[in-house]
């Protein structure tokens, strides 16, 4: 069995960095993208106390997420090559690291905002918390 490459995606052009250096840095791997949907996103505005918003916004999330992936893969030379596609909801820190121990992963490969200093401390950092947290190699592309 090959190698499985996680690619957390979010939109971002540092994750669409980070793909593009995954499909060309594993060549022979499976590259599995995930999208995190995080439920602190949704806000809380007068519309998420209605019953149907919750459900409606994570569809639109969902739709979302799946656009992403068709866009991300239509602009990538990936020929033949098997990409795989994961929904994970929660936070993305812990839908990451979760799910590249539950799933086979061989490496994780994300990208990072490039933070630094006091917003870093104050933001905190996806990736950061990821490489101290994975069990599996990351690589964080900037």
């Amino acid at each position: 069995m090959g190698k499985r490459i996680l690619v957390p995606v979010d939109g971002s052009e540092q994750a669409d960095t980070a793909f593009e250096f995954a499909v060309e840095e594993f060549p022979d791997a499976t590259i599995v993208l995930l999208n995190v949907i995080n439920p602190a996103e949704a806000g809380y505005s007068a519309q998420a106390s209605m019953p149907s918003f919750s459900e409606e916004w994570y569809e639109q999330q969902q739709s979302a997420a799946q656009d992403l992936f068709d866009d991300l893969i239509a602009d990538a030379a990936i020929g033949d090559r098997e990409v795989e596609r994961a929904v994970e909801v929660g936070r993305p820190t812990t839908a990451i690291v979760d799910y590249a121990g539950d799933n086979d992963i061989d490496q994780i490969v994300m990208g990072s905002h490039g933070r630094s200093g006091v917003s870093r401390i104050v933001l905190g950092s996806v990736a950061e918390t990821v490489v101290r947290r994975a069990d599996v190699p990351v690589t964080v592309a900037r």
